[in-house]
């Protein structure tokens, strides 16, 4: 459904090493750059960051959320402490697995250093 996701960030520097970090943790090479932009490209879509090009702050965008499919619980794991060692922050319950309408999920929520609230997420037994 989707050929990207972009989000806007206000120090590329900072969040590409965040970013570098929270998806090593998939397997996802750092991210190569282009312009003021960087990508992370994987099999099934690209992430980016980038400064806005209209020359205004980045804001996250209340209620969204990006999440990140994980292999496992430990994977999901390191990717949050990977985002948090890293300039990312917790939010939400800890990570963990939760029931609900969509069956048995495994969630580890966090804001990257803009704020941009992104989400691990696995499903066992797929």
């Amino acid at each position: 459904m989707f050929s990207h996701v972009m989000f806007g960030v206000n120090d590329l520097e900072v969040s590409k090493k965040f970013y570098d970090a929270l998806l090593g943790t998939l397997g996802i090479a750092p991210g190569v750059a282009n312009k003021t932009r960087y990508f992370y490209r994987s099999p099934t879509g690209t992430f980016g960051i980038t400064t806005p090009i209209d020359g205004e702050p980045a804001c996250h965008g209340n209620g969204s959320t990006i999440g990140f499919t994980v292999q496992s619980q430990e994977q999901g794991d390191a990717f949050h402490a990977a985002g948090i060692a890293n300039g990312g922050s917790t939010c939400e319950d800890p990570p963990g697995f939760r029931e609900g309408p969509a069956g048995k999920l495994y969630l580890a929520y966090l804001r990257d250093p803009d704020g941009n609230k992104i989400c691990a997420l696995y499903r066992p037994g797929k």
